[in-house]
């Protein structure tokens, strides 16, 4: 049934991972003619431009397919949005045939256990690893015009409720490498697992292995974007991007070990 899944793996030298599971939009031709929903709801829902974020120089996992199609941070039961309650209430596909069906959670297994081959080789290398899971969120929900409560939608929301107490100073020092920093000339305003505590991706890794490392959910509020027409503000998305690089940089600077 063809490659219904597709990804890019850039390794590097390095123990730390950038994730961007959500960034395309790209729907399976297979797939296509079930597909109900129209393409400017999908795209809203989606997380344009992370992937353009998460190319750091560090290991790179980076997937070229439309959450829509299938979404690797659900559990597998709502990893096809098969009804609306799965999908913020938008009915995604129209019959899909069952084998298909079989097929895309073949192929999410898969999925997974390639993605623990990569961390358990980071393990064995490193001793540890760290995930940089990077994602946005949509904070004008009822109309373009709608003022963003900024109270309860932080800049950025750092989901970080699953990691073992052990990387407790790791978390603190990325907050305070992001707080230390300015984003158009203003403070930078991240808390901890206000909006999402972290996918069903940063859980099952944090199951698996957070004795050796852990996963920090990045929620870029979408600011660097007009949410609604989908029109990106370039110049922001590389502030973001260079945010990144900076915490990076201070990590580097202060090696984190096994122990947190």
């Amino acid at each position: 049934m063809g490659n219904l899944f597709q990804f890019r793996v850039n390794k590097s030298e390095s123990p730390y991972w950038a994730f961007a599971v959500h960034d395309s939009h790209q729907i399976d031709e297979q797939l296509q003619p079930y597909l109900q929903i129209d393409e400017k709801t999908r795209f809203r829902e989606e997380d344009p431009h992370t992937g353009c974020m998460a190319e750091l120089p560090i290991n790179q996992f980076l997937v070229s397919t439309s959450r829509f199609q299938l979404d690797i941070n659900r559990k597998i039961e709502d990893a096809i949005y098969l009804h609306p309650d799965q999908a913020w209430g938008f009915s995604v596909w129209n019959d899909l045939p069952k084998d298909m069906i079989q097929a895309l959670r073949s192929v999410y297994k898969d999925t997974y256990q390639q993605i623990d081959a990569l961390i358990e080789e980071t393990i064995d290398r490193y001793g540890y690893f760290m995930v940089w899971d990077i994602h946005s969120y949509n904070a004008k929900r009822e109309s373009a015009d709608q003022p963003i409560d900024k109270q309860a939608n932080p800049q950025i929301n750092l989901g970080t409720f699953y990691n073992h107490p052990k990387w407790r100073n790791t978390i603190d020092r990325f907050i305070d490498s992001v707080a230390s920093q300015q984003f158009m000339e203003a403070p930078i305003d991240i808390r901890e697992n206000v909006k999402f505590k972290g996918g069903n991706l940063a859980q099952h890794l944090i199951s698996k292995y957070g004795k050796k490392g852990c996963v920090l959910s990045i929620e870029f509020r979408k600011d660097f974007m007009d949410e609604w027409t989908g029109v990106p503000y370039m110049p922001l998305i590389q502030s973001y991007k260079q945010l990144l690089l900076h915490v990076l940089t201070d990590f580097k600077s202060k090696q984190i070990d096994a122990a947190g």
